[in-house]
């Protein structure tokens, strides 16, 4: 077998030498998206989609924050419950190659790579190819919902901690979560792909204890024009998800009640928005 050693090129990228040939390899930029407003991008990740051959992204990803990357070429790899475009390990395979063909690679994703977004799989199998890769954060949705909408995560009196949990298994049936756990009082929890399952969340939490009278938060198209934020409780949370059809987050705890449900629009104009823990 050849062996290879490598150097750098002027711009610092990896150049890797074998059998007297040279190949600049690439690299891989996991950047977190964010909520979906483009003003809630870091600077970092601003500059690295500015910057980037190749943008690999999700379904969530905004117009706006995919128009941020003018001369790119975007590849869409988006999910959606039961169809996924491309198979996790595609997008692993595919990062790789594009990688290795001396591009810089953005892998685009809602929210933050490693909350829910499998980044952690897409950064091991760039290190075993030997290509390097950097992970940009992006602020996750439990956050933005939460900031956005004035019910803060954690608050002295209400909550002590916060959990974030997926409703949606991996095989596609019930989650499985350490519901006891979970119900204890003077906590939030944060559900992420929560709405197909909220009827089985709220029936498991109640059976383990909490109370239904539990305040619960559901923002829908989070930092977006067309937000939503509907207040309800556990007992009564199944029929206020039904007409969900954007991505949704629920906040469940007593600090859903301090959320100002008047959504303040672009426009400077206000929504008002459905529900009541009555």
């Amino acid at each position: 077998m050849a062996s290879h050693s490598a150097d750098r090129d002027r711009d610092g990228r990896l150049v890797l030498i074998g059998g007297g040939a040279k190949r600049v390899l690439g690299r891989v930029f996991l950047v977190g998206a964010g909520p979906g407003d483009p003003e809630l991008l870091t600077l970092k990740a601003a500059k690295a989609l500015a910057a980037a051959d190749v943008v690999v992204h999700d379904r969530l990803v905004s117009a706006e924050v995919l128009a941020m990357a003018r001369t790119a070429r975007k590849i869409h790899v988006g999910k959606r419950k039961s169809r996924h475009s491309v198979p996790q390990d595609g997008i692993n395979t595919l990062l790789v190659a594009l990688a290795l063909e001396g591009l810089n690679v953005v892998r685009l994703k809602g929210g933050d790579p490693f909350l829910f977004g499998r980044g952690g799989e897409e950064m091991l199998a760039c290190r075993e190819a030997g290509v390097p890769c950097e992970v940009i954060p992006g602020i996750t949705a439990a956050m933005a919902a939460s900031a956005l909408a004035g019910a803060p995560l954690t608050h002295r009196g209400l909550a002590q901690s916060v959990t974030f949990v997926t409703a949606h298994a991996a095989s596609g049936g019930e989650p499985d979560l350490d519901w006891s756990q979970l119900a204890k009082g003077n906590q939030t929890l944060a559900v992420y792909m929560g709405v197909s399952t909220a009827g089985t969340v709220a029936a498991k939490l109640i059976a383990a204890g909490r109370s239904g009278s539990t305040p619960v938060l559901i923002v829908e198209n989070i930092s977006l024009p067309q937000e939503r934020r509907i207040s309800t409780t556990l007992s009564t949370l199944v029929e206020h998800v039904s007409g969900l059809d954007g991505p949704a987050i629920l906040i469940i705890g007593e600090v859903a009640a301090l959320a100002d449900l008047i959504v303040p629009t672009r426009d400077n104009s206000e929504t008002v928005v459905l529900g009541s823990r009555a």
